[in-house]
């Protein structure tokens, strides 16, 4: 008696195997993006309980702020903690923005003429210049506080805002350098070249055609220095007073200059205190993520 196999015969060579039976992968992908999800809803609520607690707790009073009813909102709502925080760092925040604002410019300028030099201009020992320039970024504030007001004190430098914006300049050289180098190497070289034989030199080709294809990097490193100027505060705490420096300054004795802490004008003043850093953020966040990426790939 004769049987008869039913398995499939093998695949003889050269002959394709039929498609492998589909899987429903739906349920594995609606997990994956519930968890995606999930995660950004807690990394969201982790970033904007901070907010929370110093918005309602600015407008409290004195009674109501207290760390025991932090998560309470207001019984009453008062503005009384804004107005003392907006007469107290009012001139403060008007010195700061004279600080930030020559400070930004002129490390950006000299950031961005030390890159074209460094990255178009293969000079002996360029490449030991900028490692140089680059060992700047490492060394911490809290190691040249001594030596740099000792240098103030022989010069005979004030106290004040302009001696501070020579401090953020000198300090923000490095990083300028390092990102106008790598926005300036990307640059086509036919377009240096193209200059070169219309009869530019180094200054007119870094001022008529270099400079005005900047502005990319000019917005990173504007934000970049207006925010570390804006949030310094030891500098500030070695290089003028109260009475002289920005608003860090004035925004720490709000906070520290009574016997019993306000919690309320504090909170109103670290919102005022941030809120220009905050909004430039807001309106050129887009253009510094685009300014970055521009130099990142060579064309």
């Amino acid at each position: 008696m004769t049987t008869t196999s039913t398995q499939p015969a093998p695949a003889l060579p050269g002959e394709e195997l039929g498609p492998p039976p589909s899987l429903d992968r739906s349920g594995t992908k609606g997990t994956a993006t519930a968890i995606r999800y999930a995660l950004l809803i807690f990394s969201l609520a982790v970033v904007l309980i901070p907010v929370y607690v110093l918005i309602i707790t600015s407008f409290k009073g004195s009674a109501e702020a207290d760390p025991s009813r932090t998560w309470f909102l207001p019984e009453v709502w008062q503005t009384a903690n804004w107005q003392r925080a907006w007469d107290a760092l009012a001139a403060p925040i008007g010195r700061t923005f004279m600080l930030v604002i020559p400070s930004s410019i002129i490390s950006a300028m000299l950031g961005s003429m030390n890159g074209f030099v460094l990255s178009r201009w293969r000079f002996p020992g360029a490449n030991i210049i900028f490692t140089l320039i680059l060992f700047g970024m490492f060394i911490p504030y809290q190691a040249v506080m001594i030596p740099l007001m000792k240098m103030v004190l022989t010069m005979g430098l004030p106290n004040g805002i302009p001696t501070l914006i020579l401090a953020h300049v000198v300090y923000g050289i490095p990083i300028t350098t390092l990102i106008f180098r790598n926005y300036y190497e990307s640059v086509p070289q036919e377009l240096i070249e193209a200059s070169r034989v219309d009869g530019a030199g180094m200054l007119r080709t870094y001022f008529s055609v270099v400079l005005p294809i900047s502005i990319p990097s000019f917005v990173v490193v504007l934000i970049w220095q207006f925010t570390s100027a804006w949030n310094d505060f030891l500098f500030a705490l070695f290089l003028t007073n109260t009475e002289t420096g920005p608003v860090t300054l004035s925004l720490n004795n709000l906070a520290h200059g009574s016997i019993m802490a306000d919690y309320g004008a504090s909170m109103a003043g670290a919102l005022l205190a941030s809120a220009p850093t905050l909004i430039v953020y807001i309106l050129l966040g887009k253009y510094f993520v685009g300014g970055l990426m521009s130099g990142s790939v060579k064309g």
